[in-house]
């Protein structure tokens, strides 16, 4: 065997093995003290909305067939002695009615807004509810986070409660995020109990998940001081599977799995009541609080499945070993094309070149899983869906185009080689693929850097696929340094915009949150990359 050819075959094995520890790393299990949703024990009560997979309340007119939330309230009542609802809209009338056949108790949820009209037709819709199904509702919230929307007055929203009180003979609160309650203390001596909702992740200052159950109780406490003659209900309390990091609170399944069971714990030995949200995933909600929104559900939105069945190690990646395989598939593609290329051209590659090669390939197979569930969790909509698709066969093109221009010596194609004048463009169909998959992976890296400065709060951080289709282009920068010429106007545009726009996002989104500090290192090679790019000089 020559030396040329155990190089390369050295460097796969150590690729491979490289990609197989990550995965190894990436799918290790947590082990909880207790279960999420404990088998032996039912949920005190989990917040319930009817709308599936292409379902939502925002499309005029939609209306949730009564059989669906049969269904649901079954499987609920396996896990949970009580749901909460939020309107009764949508079909939710029916809610009491199927909530007594599936023996679960609700909490009667009364939608307020802006609307005076609609608030009168929930209010009296509600109050008959109430009263037809004493059995079953064993709470009226009147408004939820009206005050924190800006759509009501605390004076006009105490006037809505005291008037569904006189008109029914259960207990009667209003729902909000606590902070709402210390803000508007009028509203405390209109409601029977008090109904907080505690997000540590949606906090002005993110809590991690590791301090989340330990921040619900302490918020808890403080609430309690300043309201002590009353019970404090926690109306909402969770932790999101899927999303974007916010500082060093970090959406996961397994952070998921973490944070409910933690503050399901605390509850227990502290003797306070929680409602979790939610039951099922909601996809609807993406639409206004970005993929976080849509993923706080114990129930997954399509299948219906539980996130954690008892029993079942719980890891960010269930289908860890198809990804992992995948991945190496990819490595020893890359790997395949660059030997190809060697074994065409009459000298013998630098090592170098090698090495740029195995960078790309652990960098591709390592994070393809992690780009293609990215892709799945957080495309929503036509331009979603067609700008991750884009940026994932970047991620794939990148490495297998910069093997081959690796291996031949190429350094990476300006734009104007592809766009520029007609007898200084490239005339190599790989290398014009090449060109554009830089192309689109600087558009979008531009595109998602400027939405991460601009409108930050809801964007993803496209750190997998990014990966993969820039660490090919930077190690054939490094490697296969471009020709002498000038430096092309375009790349250095996009370099400097990439360049302001990381310090930005970096300082914004702090230190704690690894998402945005990998996005950024990414974006600083890219434009790194481009800086150093130089065209041809072609007489006038």
């Amino acid at each position: 065997m020559s030396i040329s050819l155990r190089t390369p075959l050295t460097l796969l094995l150590l690729s491979l093995c490289a990609i197989a520890a990550i995965w190894w790393w990436l799918a290790m299990p947590i082990t909880l003290a207790r279960a999420p949703i404990d088998p032996t024990a039912k949920l005190e009560c989990v917040s319930y909305a009817p709308f599936r997979d292409g379902q939502s309340p925002l499309v005029p007119g939609t209306q949730i067939a009564p059989e669906q939330i049969a269904e649901d309230f079954a499987q609920l009542a396996k896990i949970s002695q009580c749901v909460r609802t939020y309107s009764i809209q949508n079909g939710l009338d029916k809610a009491p009615e199927l909530a007594r056949k599936a023996g679960l108790k609700l909490i009667l949820g009364i939608w307020l807004g802006s609307n005076r009209v609609d608030n009168v037709i929930e209010i009296a819709t509600a109050v008959r509810l109430a009263n037809d199904y004493p059995d079953v509702v064993t709470a009226v919230v009147v408004g939820n986070e009206v005050l924190l929307r800006g759509e009501m007055t605390a004076a006009d929203l105490a006037a809505n409660i005291r008037s569904v009180k006189a008109q029914v003979k259960v207990p009667v609160t209003y729902a909000d995020v606590w902070e709402y309650w210390l803000r508007n203390r009028e509203v405390y001596d209109a409601v029977d109990f008090v109904t907080i909702h505690i997000l540590p992740y949606w906090e002005d200052l993110p809590v991690p998940a590791r301090y989340a159950a330990n921040h619900v109780a302490a918020i808890r406490r403080r609430v309690a001081v300043a309201f002590p003659n009353k019970e404090i209900l926690i109306g909402e309390t969770g932790w999101p599977s899927a999303g974007r990091m916010r500082e060093g609170a970090l959406p996961s399944r397994a952070n998921q799995a973490r944070v409910v069971s933690e503050i399901l714990g605390l509850a227990k030995r502290e003797h306070f009541r929680v409602n979790l949200i939610e039951a099922y995933d909601q996809p609807w909600k993406r639409r206004l609080e970005g993929t976080v929104g849509g993923y706080w559900g114990l129930f997954d939105a399509r299948s219906r499945a539980e996130k954690f069945p008892a029993g079942v190690p719980i890891n960010n990646f269930p289908m860890w070993k198809r990804e992992m395989a995948a991945g190496m598939g990819l490595c020893v593609l890359i790997f395949a094309v660059a030997m190809w290329t060697a074994r065409r051209r009459p000298w013998a590659p630098r090592l170098g070149s090698w090495l740029g090669v195995a960078g790309s390939a652990i960098a591709a197979g390592a994070l393809l899983g992690v780009a293609f569930e990215k892709m799945m969790t957080e495309s929503l909509g036509i331009g979603g869906w067609t700008q991750w698709g884009l940026l994932l066969a970047a991620g794939v093109s990148a490495p297998l185009l910069s093997a081959r221009a690796q291996m031949s010596g190429h350094s990476l194609p300006t734009f104007l080689d592809l766009i520029g004048p007609r007898q200084g463009r490239t005339a190599s169909w790989w290398l014009v693929l090449l060109g554009l998959t830089l192309g689109v992976t600087t558009v979008i890296a531009a595109s998602t850097a400027l939405g991460l400065v601009f409108d930050p709060r809801y964007k993803d951080f496209p750190f997998a696929a990014l990966t993969m289709a820039v660490v090919p282009f930077w190690m054939l920068m490094v490697f296969n340094r471009p020709r002498q010429g000038a430096r092309p106007i375009a790349e250095a545009v996009f370099a400097g915009l990439l360049v302001i726009a990381s310090a930005y996002i970096a300082f914004n989104e702090g230190v704690a949150n690894w998402q945005a500090l990998w996005t950024c290192l990414i974006y600083v090679m890219l434009a790194i990359t481009l800086w150093r790019a130089r065209a041809a000089q072609i007489p006038g």
